[in-house]
């Protein structure tokens, strides 16, 4: 019977660990994800306007830099 207990303590300890485990890796990503999206905006905003020549039609960055 002891061991009977012991296994279940074992158990539910694992399990308690594997579901803080599963939350740990959950929030991580989320803070990933947000990090990813911020600097993508960031690069967005300071990525070059570019302007295309009606007559060879290639775009270059605009001259007042």
């Amino acid at each position: 019977m002891p061991q009977l207990l012991l296994v279940l303590l074992a158990g539910a300890g694992i399990w308690i660990g594997y579901r803080w485990y599963r939350k740990e890796q959950d929030r991580i990503r989320s803070v990933l994800r947000d990090a990813e999206d911020e600097l993508g905006k960031r690069y967005a905003e300071e990525a070059p306007k570019l302007k295309r020549d009606p007559k060879t039609g290639v775009y270059t960055p605009p001259d007042d830099r």
